[in-house]
């Protein structure tokens, strides 16, 4: 199959990021992805892994690892979900996405396995073992690899991450687990036998848990690691980071917020935990100057300031709404774009960002999501809320009319499903 066909055959496949059931309609299993990986002769095992799950932070934890990694000389392999405009950007070497030509290749070869299998593979089956087999291929030292959902049954928890990396526990994906408790049992599922967990999770409630695991070694963030420095900069944050065995010192972070110098400082212990060793001093400041995470309080525009931020759930859009406070300042409205996808509130999103001051909120839905909010329903929560309220058919009508309403010295914000991100981007970009 050439790209554009095998892209075809991928998206004939089940895809539970765009349809998802109610609640899990039977139990739990891996097997379909272990059937797999032995057609496969077991790719994932070719190399070490770095295993990451988290309610937020893990995409730019993991993208900060690989930053950390290559600058230390290391050829990494990355795999994270979703992609923002390209499905190729999901399976990266170094930093750069999977060739067109090499991705249809590596799908090419798992169509012709599918007839041998019990049960057809899911689309986040094959894109993740997509990942598995091209890392083989191209003779990755290490890949770092983020869970698509929770942990324990996940597609990708056929790896034997020798470092477990989980970034915090919250309200997500409570139609397959219900409560705290259960997200953060399913998210420890990620830990093997021997590993080392860098746990970002502080609250004493799941303690329990994570130590009920087979790690190790549990290092814990502001006991055993801690960024303990998080100073606003121009174009990102100043940091101090304590790991085990080194101090940091006045690093420069090139992105915004506060929280992604706790995710840095997670990246941080995590590559110390790989290596077994302390980093480089030289190296760390390389990686964290020059670490990128597309989608994550991203400044796409000047005039009007244009931001994009795939803060899909709560905890996320208050951690959004403090950065963008503390970065800009509270004086100013803000024009907002919003599209999610259910099972998400768009009453709790706005009720999060309430400290910023909104003008308007423009409504809008993502073009490739069957499990999208209507836009009505984003404008009739932004109208109780009090807000001023549009509504736009497109993502693309959307940033138009929010940049519009803004006009040059205003504030846009693009908000929501990281979908709605990637069709802002788009615009944003050809713009």
């Amino acid at each position: 199959m050439d790209y554009g066909e095998a892209l075809a055959w991928l998206h004939n496949r089940i895809n539970l990021e765009t349809i998802r059931l109610p609640g899990r309609v039977r139990p739990p299993s891996l097997d379909r992805m272990h059937e797999l990986m032995k057609l496969m002769a077991e790719p994932q095992k070719q190399y070490p892994v770095i295993h990451l799950t988290g309610t937020n932070g893990k995409t730019s934890t993991a993208r900060i690892v690989t930053r950390i990694l290559q600058a230390a000389g290391i050829d990494v392999g990355t795999f994270t979900s979703p992609h923002l405009e390209r499905i190729n950007e999901r399976i990266a070497r170094n930093d750069e996405p999977i060739p067109d030509d090499d991705l249809a290749e590596v799908l090419t070869a798992i169509s012709h396995l599918e007839p041998l299998m019990t049960e057809a593979p899911s689309f986040f089956d094959v894109i993740t073992s997509a990942a598995f087999r091209w890392f083989a291929d191209v003779a990755v030292h290490a890949a770092v690899v983020e869970v698509g959902m929770l942990g324990t049954w996940d597609t990708t928890n056929v790896v034997d991450g020798s470092v477990a990396v989980i970034t915090n526990i919250g309200a997500d994906h409570l139609d397959f687990a219900p409560t705290l408790e259960a997200i953060a049992r399913e998210k420890a599922g990620i830990v093997k036998e021997g590993s080392t967990l860098v746990l970002g999770e502080t609250d004493p409630a799941y303690a329990s848990i994570f130590d009920a695991t087979p790690a190790a070694q549990v290092w814990r963030r502001d006991e055993d690691f801690a960024c303990v420095r998080n100073d606003l900069a121009h174009g990102g944050r100043v940091l101090s980071i304590r790991t085990p065995a080194a101090q940091y010192d006045d690093l420069f972070l090139s992105l915004h917020g506060a929280f992604q110098g706790e995710n840095a400082a997670m990246a941080v212990a995590a590559v110390e935990a790989f290596l077994g060793q302390p980093i480089e001093t030289a190296i760390v400041e390389e990686a964290l100057a020059t670490a990128t995470s597309p989608g994550r309080l991203e400044v796409m525009g000047r005039s009007p300031l244009v931001v994009v931020d795939g803060a899909h759930n709560q905890p996320g859009a208050e951690a959004l709404a403090a950065t963008l406070v503390e970065e800009f300042g509270d004086a100013e409205e803000w024009t907002v774009v919003v599209g999610l996808l259910t099972p998400h509130d768009p009453a709790d999103l706005l009720g999060a960002l309430d400290p910023i001051r909104i003008k308007t909120v423009i409504a809008t839905e993502p073009s490739f999501a069957p499990r999208a909010v209507s836009a009505d329903v984003v404008a009739a929560a932004a109208d109780d809320a009090g807000y001023d309220v549009a509504v736009a058919p497109t993502v693309a009508s959307a940033v138009r009319e929010a940049r519009d309403v803004a006009g040059e010295q205003g504030r846009v914000l693009v908000t929501g499903s990281l979908y709605v991100v990637g069709d802002a981007r788009a615009v944003l970009g050809d713009r």
